[in-house]
């Protein structure tokens, strides 16, 4: 047993000599510098946006360096909104899915740092034998050819991490989770996002319903007052055939949008986890949401902080970094380390009290690659390669989640201008309306006349429902391209790669 013993501190020695000179090779991984730019647009940020005394036309700031919260969509003061958001994060099966690969990721990692530890085997093997006298002695002691063999051995498998290869191959497994990671926080921020835009669109194509229902409604007294006065005479009854056509046309644009509005309702359901029979109660109109007036602006060097798919591919170009030091790795010296021992006798029963039945050996191999036909080599290019494709790719990523934020920016200012002359032109188009109809009813003007107001307002109308919907699609627009706020989730902690143990 003494000799066992010995054995294993031979072996623990060893391995702790080979770690105390081992190294890693390979580059360190730098996180890429932040862009050097100050905003988003050519010009600076106005204060605040333009206003109008409408649904959805409050002024809105944009505040430098505002945070963002993390259920950002409650700045709506929604409650159907809000509901509908806890169903969707409760029901919907694309975070189950993103945080099963999450859990996938981890325990790759895991597998992975068994490598740093040596592999235990523990084996036990009886066996009944007969010598074969007439060639060689009796093997047992008693001189009988007939025995049992009892061997019972531990040994030992461990490849010391020389070159740092297994830390590389960890470290890329870990950067791999942390990807796994920001692409679940992707997937609840676009979640969240589609449920508000979607809740937007049907807000719109509400408005857009009753705004028509109100043209049918006006066109349809215009064609009664058409009527009367040909009943009377005054007009011919091809003028009350064009306005009975006019009015048909208008009432042709009502199905189209109902259309809309269900295959809007079915969007909806299916964001919440639910089978389209399985509509929620939850019904939205523009003025039920209430547009904020507060916007955050992060700067560039914050703003990569905070985008998932950044981040996402910052942890893709980590892992390729570290795929280059496993590459490395493989071409130098692969050392392993096998020492085994146990125990041997004919008697089971003697076989841990009988002196001479230990046996114990240990192997050491070193094995280098002489002749491959450059197939290491070439691997190790390859990891290259695959690390400077995924620097351009972070760029490339970088970039857009820039121009995101400058394209909404842009359109938040657009969208507020828009609105602005689409509520004045919204108001003179009503006016000029009502004065057509008291016209008509006093024979002032002709039905062409009245058409030409009618389709005026008609357009107006629209326009101005079309533009109060915007202006609450490009603020949620701006949460999403902002990165959503995860960073202050209380629903979920986020997983970080310093909890769990890596072993260096």
């Amino acid at each position: 047993m003494r000799g066992q013993w010995r054995i294993s501190r031979i072996a623990v020695a060893a391995v702790t000599a080979t770690l105390a000179v081992s190294c890693t090779v390979g580059p360190d991984f730098e996180r890429p510098a932040a862009p050097e730019v100050e905003g988003y647009t050519p010009r600076p940020l106005p204060e605040k946006t333009n206003s109008a005394d409408v649904t959805g036309g409050a002024a809105q700031r944009f505040v430098q360096a505002l945070d963002i919260p993390g259920q950002w969509w409650t700045l709506f003061h929604s409650e159907p909104l809000n509901a509908l958001i806890e169903q969707g994060l409760k029901n919907n099966p694309t975070l189950p899915a993103a945080e099963a690969s999450l859990r996938q990721a981890w325990e790759n990692v895991y597998a992975a740092q068994g490598a740093f530890f040596p592999t235990v085997t523990a084996s036990f093997s009886p066996s009944r034998n007969k010598t074969a006298t007439g060639a060689v002695t009796p093997v047992a002691a008693s001189g009988n050819p007939f025995y049992s063999l009892y061997t019972a051995q531990v040994a030992v498998s461990y490849a010391p991490d020389v070159f740092g290869g297994t830390r590389r191959q960890v470290e890329s497994l870990v950067a791999t989770a942390e990807n796994q990671r920001f692409q679940l926080e992707a997937a609840y921020l676009t979640l969240t996002s589609n449920i508000v835009a979607a809740a937007v669109q049907e807000g719109s194509l509400r408005a857009q319903i009753a705004a028509t229902e109100e043209i049918i409604k006006v066109e349809g007294e215009a064609l009664g007052i058409l009527q009367k006065q040909l009943n009377l005479g005054q007009v011919a009854g091809a003028d009350v055939a064009a306005v009975e056509a006019t009015l048909a046309q208008a009432q042709a644009t009502l199905p189209p949008l109902q259309k809309q509005l269900a295959v809007q309702r079915d969007l909806l359901t299916a964001l919440i986890g639910r089978y389209p029979s399985q509509e929620p109660a939850e019904k939205f109109e523009l003025a039920s949401l209430k547009l904020p007036e507060e916007l955050p602006v992060s700067l560039p060097s914050k703003l990569i902080e905070q985008r998932p798919d950044v981040r996402s591919v910052e942890a893709q170009l980590h892992a390729a970094s570290a795929q280059i030091g496993v590459a490395v790795a493989a071409i130098l010296p692969q050392i392993t380390l096998t020492p085994s021992a146990g125990l041997a006798s004919t008697q089971f029963n003697q076989m841990f009290m009988t002196p001479g039945t230990a046996f114990w050996s240990v192997v050491g191999t070193a094995t280098q690659t002489i002749f491959d036909a450059g197939a290491l080599l070439h691997k190790k290019r390859a990891a290259d390669a695959a690390f400077d494709e995924a620097a351009a790719m972070y760029r490339s990523t970088v970039i857009s989640a820039l121009q995101s934020v400058s394209d909404t920016l842009h359109a938040l200012q657009s969208d507020a201008d828009t609105l602005k002359a689409a509520y004045a032109a919204e108001r003179a188009a009503f006016k000029s309306l009502e004065i057509a109809r008291r016209q008509l009813q006093l024979g002032a003007i002709s039905y062409l006349g009245l058409l030409t107001t009618e389709n005026t307002y008609q357009t107006a109308l629209l326009a101005l429902v079309q533009a109060q919907a915007a202006r609450y699609a490009d603020t949620a627009a701006l949460f999403q391209a902002l990165g959503g706020g995860w960073w202050n989730r209380e629903d979920s902690a986020p997983m970080k790669a310093w909890d769990i143990n890596f072993i260096p």
